[in-house]
């Protein structure tokens, strides 16, 4: 088998991977992911026990025990940059022995499940709802990047949606990549079936306009009046495209579920929103726990 060069999986001196600093037998097999590394001491107060906490940059650890189950939370940052690096270091922690840098043969498969704050686009998706992503839209470009993308994606509703946006020529190609089933009718009994617009960025991404114009300057209504079949666009985010479609690439289990605090079609915004997504966070670990 081909050894992994050094420089493409580096490995710290203590045996830990590069960015996240957590050793293979520290990842549980469910992982939480969210985006503020404050969040990760909320969700781990829920645990029954802790085995360790870790902190290395933006991305903190704690690894512990919820009703018998073990999992661990992690915290990545904003933006699907960090989930590439995130996704990448978790499938290596399970996937590759670092002793010989090779790939296993037996492959493990996590389950992986994000857990963060959104935007809702649709006048019937209120604040304080929570919508699962069945089908993540990356317009961050992210998956482009990596060979095959075509066999996770959904082409025709990639196809549909740009002929309906008007997509612009210098925006990278949109992707849609469809969630785990198993973990989508785990929480469709509290959830919004959801297609979660992934952005690149806050401001123009999401078609806010502060000083520079857009590009697309109506493209929010534009996602709104999508139809695809049963599927319109529900909300943005920042992260879910790639979790999605790096996991389907390497035989990952993952899915975003999100808590509504904004509303941009009634332009509404609530700031107070920590009590519902503590809310979200007991209900998804008790799911998780099962």
């Amino acid at each position: 088998m081909n050894r992994i060069g050094e420089s493409e999986l580096i490995i710290n001196s203590d045996g830990s991977v590069f960015h996240l600093h957590i050793k293979p037998h520290e990842l549980a097999d469910t992982v939480i992911l969210v985006g503020d590394p404050g969040r990760v001491a909320m969700v781990a107060s829920f645990f029954d026990t802790q085995e360790f906490r870790r902190e290395s940059r933006e991305f903190v650890t704690v690894t512990g025990s919820y009703k018998g189950k073990r999992m661990t939370v992690i915290s990545t940052g904003i933006g699907t940059d960090n989930i590439d690096i995130v996704v990448n270091e978790l499938d290596a922690l399970v996937n590759i022995d670092f002793s010989t840098r090779e790939i296993k043969k037996e492959k493990k498969s996590l389950r992986l499940l994000r857990i963060g704050t959104s935007g809702s686009i649709q006048p019937d998706i209120p604040v304080a709802s929570y919508v699962f992503s069945n089908i993540s839209v990356g317009c961050d470009g992210l998956l482009n990047w990596y060979a095959n993308r075509n066999n996770v994606t959904i082409p025709e509703m990639e196809s549909a949606f740009m002929e309906h946006v008007g997509w612009d020529k210098h925006l990278p190609a949109p992707y849609f990549i469809e969630a785990d089933r198993e973990l989508a009718e785990l929480f469709s009994d509290i959830t919004v079936k959801g297609v979660t617009i992934s952005a690149s960025g806050f401001y123009g991404p999401q078609g806010r306009v502060l000083r520079i114009p857009l590009a697309m300057p109506d493209m929010v209504e534009k996602f709104e009046t999508f139809r695809f079949g049963e599927y319109r666009i529900t909300n943005f985010e920042m992260e879910g495209s790639a979790l999605a479609g790096l996991a389907k690439q390497l035989g990952h289990k993952a899915g975003t579920v999100c808590c509504i605090i904004a509303n941009r079609y009634h332009k509404g915004a609530s700031p107070d929103y920590k009590p519902y997504v503590e809310n979200l966070v007991k209900l998804a670990l008790d799911k998780l726990a099962v």
